[in-house]
């Protein structure tokens, strides 16, 4: 499957947040990865097309409000993997010279 065929399912088969469907149910449909499928949908939104998604699951928004939701969901995901990877960079003060991965 092509994105633009993934592009072209969503679009006639899930359109609008009332017809979203689920990760699973499109792997299975689609047979494809769950890992796949996340990185088409990826890469679909990069090339400026509108999929959203939800707690429901993924469809083609047909509304700003869908975009503007979807992004405020994929923001608040940002900022949890920011504040994850802070709190990674301070763990490695405890590390020292002693911890310190060596270039050898």
């Amino acid at each position: 499957m092509t994105n633009k065929e993934l592009e072209d399912y969503l679009r006639t088969t899930c359109p609008g947040r009332k017809n979203s469907r689920r990760s699973a149910e499109l792997e299975a449909e689609l047979n494809i990865s769950g890992n796949e499928l996340r990185r088409r949908i990826n890469r679909l939104r990069r090339d400026t097309v509108p999929i959203g998604s939800s707690r429901d699951g993924y469809f083609y928004a047909i509304t700003a409000g869908e975009v503007y939701a979807t992004i405020g969901q994929l923001t608040d995901i940002a900022l949890g993997l920011q504040a994850a990877i802070n709190g990674l960079e301070s763990a490695l003060d405890r590390f020292g010279e002693k911890g310190a991965v060596s270039s050898d």
